[in-house]
C-alpha cells in the first residue's frame, strides 16, 4: 500500500526556506514604510527578478526558473510571512499576468513579454473588474475593443486594479462583441505606455497598503491585432481557467500571514508578563493559541493539496469540474480561517494589537481583502454549491 505524505519533500522544503530567508532579509525591512506611506518599493520588486524570484513557472529558456504551481504557491506563502502587501502584487504579476499569458499566449507572444517579466524589467497586472462588474465582471463588462484594420480600440475603465499604477504591460479583458455578454469578450496584452491608456486614480486601501491598486482608463486606445491573447470572443476560457490558479496562489497569502502571526502571538504570550507571570500561563491564552495553530495546519494542508491539484491543469482545463470547486473551497476555508487566527492574535496582543503601528495591526488588516478578491466569499460558496449539486444529479 503506497503511503501518503502530508510533509513537503526535501525539494519543495528548500524552495519554501530559500524564499523565507530572501523576504525576512529582503522584504521584511519594507514592510513598514509600504504601510504607513502606502510606499510602493519599484527597485526593491524588480531585483525579485535578478534573484530568481519571478518567472517561477517559466521555462528557463523565456528567463524563468522551470518551475511547477505547487513551488509559486510556497514562494507566495513564504513572502506573506514577512511582507503581505509585496506577496500580493507579486502574486499579481506572477500569476495573474506572466503565468496567464505562459498558458494562453502564442510563442511570439510569450517571446516578447515573458522574458521581461521575469528579470523584472517590466511589471505585469491583470485588468479585469471595473466600476460596475465585480463579481458578476463577465456579465457586467462594459469595457469594448473595436477592430479596425490591424488593431483593436479599447474604451472603458477598469477597478481595484492591482499593480495598476506600476505595470509595465496589462492583460486587459474587454467585449469584442456585446451582444453575446459573457461570450463575446477577449484578453489583451497591453503595454502602460500606450496612447489612451492612464491611471485614473490610485487607490488608498484599509490593508496590503503598499500593493498599488489603482483604476485604469482606456480612452480610443489603439492595440496592435498581434496583442489579442488566445482567439477573438474565447476570453471567458482564459478568465475562468485564470481564476482557479488565481484561487489556488491568494490561498497561500492567507497561510503566510497566519504563520507570522501564530509567531508573533506565541512570542508575545512568551514575554508579556501580567499579575507577576507571562500571559501564555494563563489557560484561557493557550486555547486561542491552541485554536490558532490547529486553523493554520488545516490551512496549510488543504492549501498544498490544492496546489498540487492544480499543477498539472491544461490550458482552459479550470472554471468548472472538481478543480473548479476545490480552490473556490479552499480560498473561502483559508481567509475564513485567517480571519479567526488573526482574532485571536490581537486579542492576545490586547491593547498593543489596536495600534495602528503594531505589526499585528498589519497584519489584521489584511483580513477584508482576502474574503472579498478573487471572488467573494458569497461567490466562492456558490461555486462549490453548484458543482456539488451538478455531481448529485
Amino acid at each position: 500500500m503506497n503511503q501518503i505524505c502530508f510533509e513537503l519533500d526535501a525539494e519543495r522544503q528548500g524552495i519554501l526556506d530559500a524564499a523565507d530567508r530572501y523576504a525576512r532579509d529582503r522584504l521584511y525591512p519594507l514592510a513598514a514604510r509600504m504601510d504607513e506611506e502606502e510606499w510602493w518599493p519599484d527597485e526593491e520588486f524588480r531585483a525579485l527578478g535578478r534573484n530568481g524570484y519571478l518567472g517561477i513557472t517559466a521555462p528557463a529558456d523565456l528567463g524563468g526558473a522551470g518551475l511547477d504551481l505547487f513551488a509559486s504557491g510556497l514562494v507566495a506563502e513564504a513572502f506573506a510571512r514577512w511582507n503581505p502587501a509585496l506577496a500580493l502584487s507579486w502574486v499579481a504579476h506572477e500569476n495573474l499576468c506572466l503565468n496567464n499569458l505562459l498558458r494562453n499566449g502564442s510563442d511570439e507572444q510569450r517571446r516578447r513579454w515573458v522574458p521581461g517579466l521575469c528579470d523584472g524589467s517590466r511589471i505585469g497586472c491583470l485588468a479585469l473588474t471595473e466600476p460596475g462588474a465585480g463579481s458578476d465582471a463577465l456579465g457586467s463588462m462594459s469595457t469594448t475593443a473595436r477592430r479596425e484594420g490591424d488593431h483593436y480600440v479599447l474604451n472603458g475603465r477598469k477597478l481595484y486594479i492591482t499593480n495598476g499604477p506600476v505595470a509595465d504591460v496589462a492583460l486587459v479583458y474587454a467585449k469584442t462583441d456585446p451582444a453575446r455578454g459573457a461570450h463575446g469578450i477577449s484578453a489583451f496584452l497591453v503595454e502602460t505606455d500606450t496612447p489612451g491608456f492612464n491611471v485614473a486614480q490610485k487607490l488608498e486601501k484599509m490593508g496590503f497598503r503598499g500593493s498599488q491598486t489603482a483604476e485604469l482608463v482606456f480612452d480610443d486606445c489603439r492595440v496592435p491585432a498581434e496583442c489579442l491573447v488566445g482567439e477573438e470572443n474565447e476570453g471567458k476560457r482564459v478568465v475562468m481557467s485564470g481564476l482557479d490558479l488565481e484561487r489556488a496562489l491568494v490561498a497561500p497569502l492567507a497561510v503566510g500571514i497566519a504563520e507570522r502571526a501564530l509567531a508573533l502571538a506565541v512570542e508575545h504570550a512568551k514575554t508579556r508578563e501580567q499579575f507577576g507571570k507571562p500571559i501564555g500561563s494563563f489557560q484561557m491564552v493557550q486555547s486561542r493559541l491552541a485554536d490558532m495553530y490547529t486553523r493554520l495546519e488545516a490551512m496549510r494542508s488543504l492549501n498544498h493539496r490544492c496546489l498540487a491539484a492544480c499543477n498539472d491543469l491544461e490550458p482552459g482545463g479550470g472554471g468548472r469540474g472538481a478543480i473548479h470547486k476545490l480552490t473556490a473551497a479552499t480560498v473561502m476555508y483559508t481567509a475564513d480561517s485567517l480571519n479567526a487566527v488573526l482574532d485571536h492574535a490581537v486579542q492576545v496582543h490586547g491593547g498593543m494589537g489596536y495600534i495602528w503601528e503594531s505589526e499585528i495591526n498589519r497584519l489584521y488588516r489584511t483580513i477584508k481583502l482576502l474574503e472579498i478578491g478573487a471572488g467573494t466569499t458569497e461567490v466562492r460558496k456558490m461555486i462549490i454549491a453548484e458543482e456539488l449539486l451538478k455531481e448529485a444529479t
